[in-house]
């Protein structure tokens, strides 16, 4: 007999099953343009200084939380926080002639580690598998 209206049990123990094709194609939007995010907020965070930074993050926090909410998922706040952080740490690597795109300062380094706090933020926060409705109403 199941205790939260589910067959097998707990929702813990139900079997992984493979995602539809609708939904791997939504998480790899969700990672493409979460890299166009981190490049697009690499170029406009130097820029103007307080407020570039500012506008990146909002960007990236937006697109985070934004995914997890279309996707009804944790999935849909990874998926583009996993292209982001691809993209950001691919610009911050130097090339063989010494060129790289972040320069040694306190705003790159506050896109960096902002946008990763708010990845794990924004993935907390997203819908997670929920048990469905049960037949017994609690508090009653």
């Amino acid at each position: 007999m199941s205790t939260n209206g589910q067959r097998g049990g707990s929702i813990l123990a139900q079997p992984l099953t493979r995602p539809s094709g609708g939904r791997i194609a939504a998480y790899l939007g969700l990672f493409l343009l979460g890299a166009v995010v981190g490049v697009a907020g690499a170029l406009v965070q130097p820029g103007w200084f307080p407020f570039g930074l500012l506008l990146a993050l909002a960007g990236a926090a937006g697109l985070f939380l934004g995914g997890a909410r279309a996707a009804e998922s944790r999935g849909g706040a990874v998926a583009p926080a996993a292209g982001w952080m691809v993209a950001v740490v691919l610009l911050t690597a130097s090339r063989p002639e010494g060129d790289f795109l972040f320069g040694a300062g306190v705003g790159s380094y506050l896109f960096l580690l902002g946008g990763m706090a708010l990845a794990v933020m924004c993935a907390t926060l997203g819908l997670g598998r929920q048990p469905g409705p049960s037949g017994a109403r609690l508090g009653k």
